[in-house]
């Protein structure tokens, strides 16, 4: 039976933070860039990834559209970018906010897709819905039974 792992970094502390005070969690499969099995993410203290963390601020009415938007950006584009490892997407229990917990392979492979023309047309419909704020992090805690 497989066992989900976890680990804290400043970013994943961020999201943690967000989830202990009423965020509920919407967890996606991400494939490989080979498409060999599915992975599940996986939150661990260590240096194999780099965790970027987008918490936007929305009206609930808007919410729907932005979860619509986050998870047809990660199918379409950012999941077939090279570096890429898995995508979850919170959501405030008040529809106010929503953060995207990505997890890709290094910041180069962060500052690759952002260079990508797909990207700024992508990023402008993503702020015509919400205010967003962005931060690369390292996982620097967990703790799991």
């Amino acid at each position: 039976m497989f066992e989900p792992e976890f680990s804290l970094s400043r970013r994943s502390l961020v999201a943690a933070s967000v989830a202990a005070t009423g965020v509920a969690l919407t967890s996606t499969i991400a494939q490989s860039q080979i498409r060999s099995p599915a992975m599940q993410a996986t939150i661990r203290a260590d240096d194999q990834v780099i965790t970027l963390v987008n918490v936007f601020t929305v009206e609930p009415a808007k919410l729907p559209s932005l979860l619509e938007l986050l998870r047809d950006g990660t199918e379409a584009f950012f999941s077939k970018m090279p570096g890429f490892v898995s995508s979850s997407v919170l959501t405030a229990r008040d529809g106010s906010r929503a953060i995207n917990y990505s997890q890709w392979k290094s910041a180069d492979e962060i500052a690759a897709f952002r260079k990508d023309p797909r990207f700024a047309p992508y990023i402008q419909q993503l702020l015509a819905l919400a205010k967003a704020e962005r931060m690369e992090c390292d996982v620097a805690y967990v703790k799991s039974v």
